[in-house]
């Protein structure tokens, strides 16, 4: 059982990171997800893969937890002062923490799907199982989650509004003295 969840923990984790928006809500839903499919792999009928049953568990984890939260206030990520001398790992960093704080403003119908496609790497028909949502809803709900987190990137002035990345803003170095 423990080779089993420590094989599928990191995308599970990656699943709820996304789906929940932050650190802390996706620890809490990843160990809720974690403690369901141990409860309920009795009730695993092999009609899907494991790795789909397990995001499924996972995507209602994480559902609840938004449901749960949905009146605390969103945290914000501050993005580090430096981060690398590498300027192309820095930007990867900097994207990577954009698309973080971009998540929690997609709708939720919206965003478990597009973190499963573009995040996980599933395939329309592994969503359209995972989510119990027929595949054209499942490729709908992509592109208008897609067209929304161009959206709030395009607002946080990560991408240009034709989705095109921006450059980044420059800083000035610090002076030593």
């Amino acid at each position: 059982m423990n080779a089993l969840l420590e094989r599928h923990y990191d995308r599970i984790f990656a699943v709820c990171r996304r789906v929940a928006g932050n650190a802390a809500d996706a620890d809490d839903a990843c160990q809720d997800a974690l403690i369901a499919i141990v409860k309920g792999l009795h009730r695993f009928d092999g009609r899907s893969s494991f790795r789909t049953w397990s995001y499924r568990v996972a995507t209602n984890a994480c559902l609840d937890e938004l449901r749960r939260r949905k009146r605390r206030p969103l945290t914000t990520i501050e993005e580090p002062e430096q981060l690398s001398d590498e300027p192309e790992l820095a930007q990867r960093v900097t994207d990577r923490l954009a698309l973080d704080a971009a998540f929690p403003l997609i709708p939720e119908e919206f965003r478990a799907p597009v973190v499963l496609r573009d995040v996980i790497g599933m395939d329309y028909a592994e969503i359209a199982e995972t989510l119990e949502l027929a595949p054209g809803t499942v490729r709908s709900r992509i592109a208008r989650g897609r067209r929304h987190l161009a959206d709030v990137l395009a607002a946080q002035g990560e991408v240009s509004p034709n989705g095109e990345p921006e450059s980044p803003p420059t800083r000035p170095s610090p002076r030593h003295e």
